[in-house]
This record gives structure tokens, C-alpha cells and sequence, in this order.
């Protein structure tokens, strides 16, 4: 429409793949560039989360079952680093996977006879692409990693939704997504109050997961250029950029806007009556007697407090060969979870200073 002369020269020696893979890949850099952007403010919000909640203490869980003491901001620091290492993972993508292609029929640019390597990096700085050192349309691992590190994202999100609903539990009520008109309500039940964000992240991290299998196994392909096996890219991949974008946006108004109940922690640290401080008990008691013995010492102490439905603290406090160790004042300060944390400052202070870039 604008020069009749150039445009004889549309399409000279390219073959229709190098034309779909090339704007498949423009298409991922401003798709990956909106994941990036999202993963900027979920890092702010998460980071703004475990600034401010780094000295709450509340249960460690193993298996479902209470564990030991830790802080709300280790858990959301743990949250803080695995956004930062998938905000890396886009970044690198950028220097591996946004590649041009161009290689007609068979990758030979035979039909551009010695000037092949000079237009397709002409090709690439038009495009603001990286330059291929040859053609890769019949090799799909750059769309591969780029596939998978979406679905990275979404599993870490995934995991933050399933950590972030089971505390909503009724019985746990640690924490709360951002209430709003007709958010997370029951057509039958007014006084629920369901996880809404989180569950449509884990759909969404249940589903990629399908999707990576079809993305996996276009891997394989015939010769210089596939049938079929690439097509398969073109349905799975929109829907794992789709997943993702939406998964960040749900977690990023969750982490803005979550309700944090720290009565609810404190009160569930101690629902088991002191149990979750035996490990503190046994390790303090170990320089003295043996860790064996110590641990053969305080199992009885926590069967005795179960049975009797009394707090370890007080079935230690009146243990002779305990006592004979601890003072009761001692053994109340080995109770204090405050004091069985271990080092969560120091892992929250190395997560912050990678955030922040020191």
C-alpha cells in the first residue's frame, strides 16, 4: 500500500513459522512485562507484610499438625523470597528466551544466499529481540522456559493460597482475605466467609499444571519443522499467561488487603497446653543429660500432661529431675515461644536486604 516496489520484498525467504514464532515471542515480551510489573507490587505488598509482622509470633505447622513457635513474618518472608526469585526468573528470561527466529523452509535461509546472517540480525535489532546464533523452529525449549516460568509463579502462589486459607479456617482464624459486598459470602450460609481469592488461584495452579504437560510434549518434534506438536503451543500457552496474570492480581489484593487476627495466633499457640515448647524443653535439658535422656524425660512429662489435662510448664515445674536442672522462672523463660525462634530475624533481615538490593 505505501512502496509496490518494496513490497515485492514482504516475506522474501521467510517461511510462515519464522513470521508466527516471532510474533509469538513479541507477544510473550509484553506479556512477561505485565507479569513483571505485577510481580513488582506483590513484592511491595508481601514486603510491607513482613516488615510489619516480623516479631508476631504465632504456630509452625508440619503435616497439619502444630509444630514449633515461629513469626507471621517469617511465613510471609518466605512468601517475600520465593516472589523474588520468580521476578529473577522473568528478568533472565529477557537475556534467553526472547529470541527472533528466522531460518525459512528448513533454517538455511538458503534463499537470501550470503546475506542470511546479516538480515536476521538486522531482524532482531528491529525488533528489539535477541539475535539467535541459529534457527530454532524446531527446537521449543525457549517457549518451554517461558511456559514454565509461569507455571513456577503460579505453583508459589498456589502454595501462598493454600497457606493463607487454612488459616482462615473457622477454628484457626489467623488470617482473613479483604472483605467486601458480596465477596467470599454463601448463597445459603450468611455467616461464611470463604477463601475466594485462593480458590481461584488453585484452580488456576491445578490447571497449568495440565497445561505443561501439553507444552512438555511439544518438545518433541520431526526433523526441521514439527506437525502438530508446535501448533499445541498456540492453545496452551495464552491460557498459561492468562492464569498466572490473574493468579498475581487475586494474590496482590489478598496481600494489600489482608486481615490479620494476632489474638487468634497467640490464642492458638496455646491450645495444646505447652506442648509445642518439648523440643525447647529437651534441647535445653541436653547439655546436661543427654539428648537421648532428655527426650526419653520430657515425652514423659507431655504423656503425663496429656493425661492429666495439665500444661507442660506446670508437670515441669513439679519434676524432680527437671527441677533439678531448671528453676521454675527458668523453666518459664524456655517456655516463652519468643525465645525458641532460632534465627527468623536473620532470615527475614537476608530476604529483605535481596528485595531491596543490598
Amino acid at each position: 500500500k505505501v512502496d509496490e516496489d518494496a513490497s515485492r520484498y514482504v516475506h522474501w525467504g521467510a517461511t510462515s513459522q519464522d513470521i508466527i514464532d516471532t510474533a509469538c515471542v513479541l507477544q510473550c515480551r509484553d506479556g512477561l512485562n505485565l507479569i513483571e510489573a505485577k510481580l513488582i507490587q506483590a513484592i511491595a505488598a508481601t514486603r510491607n507484610l513482613t516488615e510489619r509482622y516480623r516479631d508476631q509470633v504465632m504456630i509452625g505447622r508440619t503435616w497439619l499438625q502444630q509444630g514449633l513457635p515461629l513469626t507471621f513474618g517469617h511465613k510471609t518472608a518466605r512468601w517475600l523470597a520465593s516472589l523474588q526469585r520468580d521476578l529473577e526468573r522473568v528478568q533472565a528470561l529477557k537475556n534467553s528466551a526472547l529470541t527472533a527466529q528466522l531460518g525459512g523452509a528448513v533454517g538455511t535461509l538458503a534463499s537470501l544466499i550470503d546475506q542470511g546472517s546479516a538480515v536476521v540480525k538486522a531482524f532482531a535489532t528491529e525488533l528489539q529481540l535477541n539475535v539467535p546464533d541459529c534457527t530454532w523452529h524446531g527446537e521449543r525449549d525457549r517457549i518451554v522456559e517461558i511456559a514454565h516460568v509461569l507455571a513456577i509463579i503460579t505453583g508459589n502462589l498456589g502454595k501462598m493460597a493454600r497457606d493463607w486459607s487454612l488459616m482462615m479456617q473457622t477454628e484457626i482464624a489467623e488470617v482473613f482475605e479483604p472483605s467486601g459486598a458480596g465477596r467470599g459470602g454463601s448463597s445459603t450460609m450468611p455467616h461464611k466467609r470463604n477463601p475466594v481469592a485462593a480458590a481461584s488461584i488453585l484452580a488456576a495452579a491445578n490447571r497449568v499444571s495440565a497445561l505443561m504437560s501439553s507444552i512438555y510434549q511439544s518438545m518433541v518434534q520431526e526433523h526441521e519443522r514439527s506437525l502438530g506438536a508446535w501448533h499445541a503451543e498456540w492453545l496452551a500457552l495464552p491460557e498459561i499467561f492468562q492464569l498466572c496474570a490473574g493468579s498475581l492480581q487475586r494474590a496482590i489484593e489478598v496481600f494489600e488487603g489482608l486481615e490479620v487476627q494476632t489474638d487468634n495466633m497467640c490464642r492458638n499457640l496455646e491450645c495444646t497446653q505447652g506442648l509445642i515448647m518439648a523440643e525447647a524443653l529437651m534441647m535445653s535439658l541436653a547439655p546436661r543429660l543427654g539428648r537421648l535422656n532428655a527426650h526419653h524425660l520430657v515425652e514423659a512429662a507431655c504423656k503425663q500432661a496429656v493425661a492429666e489435662q495439665r500444661h507442660l510448664l506446670e508437670v515441669a515445674q513439679n519434676h524432680p529431675e527437671i527441677l533439678a536442672v531448671f528453676n521454675s522462672e527458668q523453666l518459664s523463660q524456655i517456655f516463652n515461644p519468643q525465645n525458641y525462634l532460632g534465627n527468623t530475624q536473620q532470615q527475614i533481615d537476608a530476604v529483605l536486604q535481596r528485595v531491596q538490593g543490598k
